[in-house]
């Protein structure tokens, strides 16, 4: 039995009609598991409590939702658990995530994983010591914070952990053994038992499992499972993060020999396929790269209608479902992407071999075919089982360089693909004008990339720059997501949608304040095209950072789910995620469900095992995003441990009354000028304005200002970086600061479009110039 189908039988065993509530280890028993799927258990029940399929009510007993939620909400405060009178008897279950403040939110039981408007805000002081991750209790608050939407509770009990496994610092005292939790989870070091406990030393990165929870009551105790390596060590740090992240490690025998048998049954024979291998194909991909899942052809009909053929690697083919590779690929779910290793969905044999679409060889692929009018009208598609051979493996580089002089390109490609490169840009740039021109948004958010030498150490970091190579690239992907999403929806499929739900006008009308304060003139974001225009007018200035991190917390996260909800930022009905199989598990199922529709067979449509595939998926992706963020701002820290008082330029990205966030222009790493350290004046924080103000010189900073600042400490354990200003530079006035009566009038707008016609002067001294 794979996970997904033990899901479904505990979900089909606690919905029976003569149900009683029981814990997991008598489901298990009662559904008469082996010793391995009882281990299986734990989580599946974590899935789909997650999930909101089924819920814990009192005493960890497990409940059909309707039911805990009734219980919950009802009875009377536990004992030896009082909470104050703020607090209310009403209680409800979720799943907590906490942020570095300490403080973080519950996402109750049930919730769409897309809404984030009713998770309850939890305040460091009444989060107890729960994780990210963890099930827990809480109790409502009966009061509301008319400065923050959310509702407000206190954690009352922790239901189930989502990990016991952390990663620290060892070190000893006393006579005794210690670990220091990375990161600010744990303030306290935890007892590990006698020293050299697995031969540990002083300063060694452990991982250590959690025995003994810390809470205000008792200091935490925990036994080491593994020492990884000296503090600061080559690959200590990349270790440390795929443990506390529990990232896959090695893949089963299993699933090896599932792949190693699909490689000796490949011949290339192109029998039943659409044989593509001799039309010009090519693939454009990061210089980096090590697997090619997507190849692109473009012609020009003689009606002057586009052909665009994208087609991506058919991972379907050798695996199939429910076999040992596939298995391991849902658990997985996604590749990981760390700055010196790849953490892969699917073993070497298939992702760099078999399914990868390399140059000159004979490879089996899905083929979206679609028709576009010569303004860009999509006017049809056809899905084909296809093979094909690419001529040319293209970086973006070379493309970039291409498009800056097509003439000196010539004597380097075959006719052909020179002017395939050509046809593609114009189709390209076609397809994304209409793609704007419907609405819709591109955040332009930095994406920091380590720079590392052949040893593995940093010596620098970079933003990834998003160029015409990769516009290309991009929309051609999207135009094929959509084209196949419109397909199955057509043919009455269900499938697993990649949804970005609609913003909550609510934090759009705030994001329309906030906005305002920083003296832009805008309609109401409510309205896409203001939003839209808002990002266009930024782009370039020192304000865009800013202004797209708070656009970025106005909108909900894009989740996988079978539920038709579209996708916002896209400004598309229908989308799914069809153009990466070799890395992402949602695009597989999509492969399989167009191999049934091109047969003409009847795909099942379970739509419980696709929300619960989509809830999986979905975390998984979110686990290693974070686990990327992570290690980047790991080895960055690293790097600038051995800069400790060198100076930097660097713009204001962040204002909170604690100080500063600042971040360097040309190594983008980020850190704190604590408030304490801005010693020339006693500064106040203005919420509205995002401005601190010194009380006697007037001096202040804001988003964008510019400054020269110096490395004044790094605490790789807790993972921050502190600077220190020397200078300001690059003054420049404030953005016009709107009058009551005008800010009224903005707000007011409504989503028509409408421009004011002149700004008001702005008052005070000159501020600093600044960027994203």
């Amino acid at each position: 039995m794979n996970i997904s189908e033990l899901e479904e039988a505990v979900v089909e065993f606690i919905n029976r009609p003569n149900y009683k509530p029981v814990k997991p280890r008598v489901i298990a028993k009662q559904l008469g598991l082996d010793e391995h799927a009882a281990g299986q258990l734990k989580q599946a029940v974590k899935s789909l409590v997650k999930a909101g399929r089924i819920a814990y009510g009192q005493n960890h007993l497990l409940q059909p939702v309707a039911a805990a939620a009734e219980q919950l909400n009802s009875e009377p405060a536990r004992s030896g658990k009082q909470s104050r009178a703020e607090f209310s008897a009403q209680r409800v279950t979720g799943v907590f995530r906490r942020m570095s403040a300490g403080y973080g939110f519950v996402r109750p039981t049930g919730a769409a994983k897309s809404d984030r408007s009713g998770d309850i805000f939890v305040a460091a002081n009444h989060a107890q010591d729960a994780a990210s991750g963890d099930i827990v209790l809480v109790a409502l608050s009966r009061k509301r914070d008319i400065r923050r939407p959310n509702p407000e509770g206190e954690i009352v009990e922790i239901l189930e952990r989502d990990t016991h496994q952390f990663v620290g610092t060892y070190f000893e005292a006393a006579g005794n053994g210690y670990v220091q939790v990375d990161g600010t989870l744990f303030s306290r070091p935890v007892y590990v038992g006698d020293p050299g406990a697995k031969n540990a030393q002083p300063d060694d990165k452990v991982v250590f499992e959690m025995v003994r929870f810390p809470s205000h009551f008792q200091d935490g105790e925990g036994v080491i499972t593994e020492v990884l390596g000296a503090k600061g060590a080559p690959g200590v740090d990349t270790l440390s993060i795929i443990r506390e992240f529990n990232l896959p490690g090695d893949f089963p025998e299993a699933a090896l020999d599932a792949a190693r048998q699909q490689a000796e049954e490949f011949n290339e024979s192109v029998h039943g396929r659409l044989d593509l291998t001799g039309e010009t194909i090519i693939t454009i991909d990061p210089i980096d790269a090590r697997d090619f899942d997507d190849a692109v052809s473009v012609e020009r009909l003689e009606n002057g209608y586009w052909r665009l053929g994208v087609h991506i690697a058919d991972v379907s083919h050798f695996v199939r479902h429910k076999s040992a590779l596939d298995q391991e690929a849902y658990e997985r779910a996604t590749s990981v992407y760390l700055p010196d290793r790849v953490i892969p969905m699917l073993p070497e044999i298939v992702s760099n071999n078999l399914a990868s679409l390399q140059p000159d060889k004979v490879r089996y692929t899905k083929t979206c075919f679609m028709e576009f009018s010569p303004e860009g009208i999509r006017t049809g598609v056809d899905l084909h089982n296809s093979a094909i051979c690419s001529k040319r493996r293209f970086t973006y580089e070379e493309v970039d360089s291409y498009l800056a002089d097509r003439e000196e390109w010539h004597g380097k490609l075959k006719p052909e693909v020179h002017s395939l490169l050509g046809r593609m840009h114009e189709l390209a740039m076609l397809l994304r004008g209409r793609r704007f021109g419907r609405g819709a948004l591109e955040l332009t958010m930095k994406e920091v990339k380590v720079d590392l030498d052949k040893h593995g150490r940093v010596i620098g970091a970079h933003v990834v720059q998003n160029t015409e190579s990769h516009q290309i690239i991009e929309d051609f992907m999207l135009a094929a997501n959509e084209a196949v999403a419109d397909s199955l929806e057509a043919a009455g499929v269900p499938f697993l949608r990649r949804v970005h739900a609609n913003p909550d006008p609510r934090k759009l009308h705030a994001l329309t304040e906030f906005i305002a304060e920083l003296g832009f003139q805008t309609g109401s974001l409510e309205n896409r095209f203001e939003l839209q225009k808002l990002l266009g007018s930024i782009h370039g200035r020192p304000e865009e950072h800013a202004v797209n991190y708070a656009v970025l917390r106005s909108l909900q996260r894009a989740v996988y789910s079978p539920e038709e909800e579209g996708h916002y930022a896209l400004a598309s009905e229908c989308y799914c995620h069809f153009t990466s199989p070799i890395r992402r598990y949602p695009d597989l199922t999509i492969h399989r469900l167009v191999a049934a529709l091109i047969a003409k067979q009847k795909s099942p449509g379970d739509m419980g095992a696709l929300v619960t595939a989509g809830e999986h998926c979905s975390e998984r992706e979110q686990r290693a995003e974070a686990a990327e963020r992570e290690l980047t701002k790991l080895k960055l820290l690293l790097y600038m441990s051995s800069h400790i008082g060198e100076q930097m330029e660097a713009v204001v990205t962040g204002v909170e009354e604690f100080g500063l966030f600042v971040q360097g222009t040309k190594l983008p790493a980020e850190g704190l000028v604590h408030v304490t350290t801005l010693a020339d004046d006693y500064y106040r924080f203005d919420r509205r304005s995002h401005t601190l103000t010194g009380n006697r010189s007037g001096n202040a900073y804001r988003l964008g200002d510019m400054v020269r600042v110096e490395v004044a400490r790094v605490d790789i354990d807790r993972r921050e970086l502190d600077f220190r200003i020397v200078q300001k530079t690059g003054r420049r006035p404030p953005p016009p600061k709107l009058s009551r009566g005008k800010a009224k009038h903005l707000r007011g707008l409504k989503a028509s479009g409408k421009k004011q016609k002149k700004k008001h002067s702005h008052r005070g001294n000159g501020k600093n110039k600044r960027r994203r």
